[in-house]
């Protein structure tokens, strides 16, 4: 009997397409996929350092689109390092998460911002390197960081990133 297996591969065949529905109604062009740290150009730009300890600095983040239509959906993650240990870096307060649908060539920023601690203090993290993640992957990418100490509260870096902005049109 031929009907049986027809039907069960049409009715499987009917639940993979009902899994992939992104539930958002549309078109159906829709890209919910996320972006991932090797399909996009990461780079620190010009930072606004903190010139003295307890002054606030701010380090901005651009990502641009290299490949196929992504999205970012949620925060970014970035995580200092100092001395062999990783301090992960809060979200800032108020902070508000916004997705960000990014064709190829469109660009996006957040920024990290810190307070700015003495030098060879123990209330202070002396920041080696920074580590970006984007939400929906586990992906890393480092960066040199040398923007000065940065101030501990309590455990945690006095610091936090901000959501992503749309950069251009």
């Amino acid at each position: 009997m031929r009907a049986f297996p027809l039907t069960v591969t049409a009715l499987a065949a009917a639940l993979l397409l009902t899994a992939c529905d992104d539930g958002g109604g549309g078109s159906g062009n829709k890209n919910s996929s996320a972006c991932e740290i090797g399909g996009v150009s990461l780079q620190i730009g010009s930072a606004s350092v903190a010139p003295a300890a307890g002054d606030t600095g701010e380090v901005p983040v651009s990502i641009t689109n290299q490949s196929t239509p992504c999205t970012l959906d949620g925060f970014p993650g970035a995580v200092v390092s100092a001395d062999g240990t990783e301090h992960k870096v809060p979200v800032l307060k108020g902070a508000k998460a916004q997705q960000l649908k990014l064709a190829k060539g469109d660009s996006a920023s957040f920024t990290i911002t810190y307070v700015r601690g003495k030098a060879a203090d123990r209330s202070s993290l002396a920041a080696k390197t920074v580590k970006i993640t984007l939400p929906g992957s586990a992906a890393t990418r480092s960066f040199p960081w040398s923007y000065g100490p940065i101030a501990l509260k309590g455990a945690e870096p006095d610091a936090g990133v901000s959501a992503f902005q749309q950069v251009g049109d």
